[in-house]
């Protein structure tokens, strides 16, 4: 069995917050969540988490509740450091299984990585394997030592290495295989014995050595993937390696993405072939995208699903479908529990909520339609308002199929307008109307001569 111990426990005060540093989000996920979902995805079939700082919050936020999660005690006394931190897992450490040590702040982490180490730590016949990567500037970073074998001997930290040691490129990443069995033995030989009075992971290596034991250093080439995150900045940075990792994959499926740098696409999402996406568009949670669509600059798409052929033009989408062939926008807002019938038009400035509008209809501007069913070929005029809100309830309007409702128009819920029903512009509607009626609902015009002289006063 493979099980991963994620460290997370750590307050994270660099990241000058009130939340725990493995809850920050990057592309739409904790970074925590980023990590679960890689060893999973790695075969990893049980993944502990070790909490401390707002333990609660870390439990509640984690999407995959599956996970189990064990507490490490906090304060003064407590020795910290990452050695006490997997000791507080040791229940689940089984003799025959192999423990992949993880970090709730290393989100960049790849099934791809995570499978090759498990690998490389199997054929090798390692009792452990250490993580590394090569950096052309390695300071603050412990070195790995290796002996004429290749095989590690040692982890130096940077502050404790000698001259000829700091010249040595090759890191510890803090990712670590394990044999259950000797990872077990480790725990119970690991002191606290230097200044900060910490346990370290790093020291299972050299006991290990000195216990006469194989220890690996399996290489990565993407130093990405071992990035951790301990600052708003370095967050930053993760986000944008996070965003290329994922509009490259959308782009390797067929979509075309104008401008990968300036598009910002949640994993979750998914997109459809020769769908092209403009500059500064967002699209988020679970949000799926037909083939063919245009998705044009700055829109921003959220939980929504949008049909095949659909052109959406500077607008926001949330918590609604779209059908084939629409055209939404520009400047268009769908608001939740939102769909759109095929061919249809929402147009610039147009405000739909709680609203079903069926096929071929039309809204070409400056309209609100909420808490409605609107019917297939019916036309929505300039400036018409769907007046749903007494002050203290909701209610809904029903226009059937090939209505018409003519610009500036209030309809006054709950109102219906029957099946080829007329509403002439600017009517105030309260009352039913009637199939194939023309409703007006506005006083006769009076033109008073002579008005303005007589009142210039």
């Amino acid at each position: 069995m493979i099980k991963s111990i994620i460290l997370a426990a750590g307050e994270g005060t660099r990241m000058k917050s009130k939340k725990p540093k493995g809850l920050h989000r990057i592309s739409g996920k904790t970074m925590i969540d980023y990590v679960i979902d890689s060893a999973s995805k790695a075969g990893i079939e049980e993944n502990i988490l070790v909490v401390g700082h707002k333990k609660e919050e870390v439990v509640n936020t984690i999407s995959n509740k599956d996970t189990i999660t064990v507490s490490q005690p906090m304060g003064e006394d407590v020795p910290y450091g990452t050695g006490f931190a997997v000791m507080q897992a040791k229940d689940y450490i089984d003799k025959d299984s192999y423990i992949l040590i993880l970090y709730g702040d290393t989100p960049l982490i790849t099934k791809n990585t995570l499978d090759g180490l498990i690998s490389y730590h199997k054929r090798e016949d390692n009792v452990a394997t250490v993580l590394t990567a090569e950096f052309d500037d390695p300071k603050g970073y412990g070195r790995i030592v290796r002996d004429e074998n290749n095989r590690v001997l040692s982890i130096v930290e940077d502050k404790d290495a000698k001259d000829h040691q700091k010249t040595i490129k090759e890191i510890n990443s803090g990712i670590y295989c394990f044999n259950g069995k000797h990872l077990n033995e480790v725990l119970d030989n690991l002191t606290n014995d230097n200044a900060q009075n910490e346990y370290y992971i790093t020291d299972a290596i050299a006991i290990l050595n000195q216990a006469g034991y194989k220890v690996g250093g399996y290489k990565i080439d993407d130093i990405s993937d071992i990035f951790g995150v301990n600052s708003r900045v370095q967050l930053a940075e993760a986000e944008e390696i996070m965003r290329k990792r994922i509009n490259a994959q959308f782009m390797l499926s067929g979509a075309t993405i104008i401008d990968p740098n300036n598009t910002y696409i949640e994993e979750s999402v998914e997109i459809g072939r020769d769908t092209t996406i403009y500059p500064g568009v967002i699209i988020k949670g679970n949000t799926k995208i037909g083939d063919d669509c245009v998705i044009g600059h700055n829109c921003r798409i959220e939980n929504s699903k949008i049909g095949n052929g659909v052109e959406i033009q500077s607008s926001t989408i949330i918590d609604s479908e779209v059908d084939d062939g629409t055209k939404v926008g520009p400047y268009a807002y769908l608001r939740p529990n939102s769909s759109i019938g095929k061919n249809v038009k929402i147009g610039d400035f147009v405000e739909v909520k709680n609203a079903t509008i069926g096929d071929n209809s039309k809204a070409s501007h400056l309209a609100y339609i909420g808490d409605a069913e609107v019917g297939s070929n019916v036309n929505i005029g300039c400036g018409v308002v769907f007046v749903n809100y007494d002050g203290a309830k909701k209610y809904k309007t029903i226009v059937e199929d090939n209505a018409f409702v003519g610009s500036n128009s209030n309809l006054i819920a709950p109102v219906l307008v029957k099946k080829d029903g007329y509403i002439a512009a600017g009517s105030t509607i309260t009352d039913e109307v009637p199939s194939g009626a023309l409703s007006i609902a506005r006083a006769r015009q009076v033109n008073k001569e002579g008005w303005k002289e007589k009142n210039k006063k």
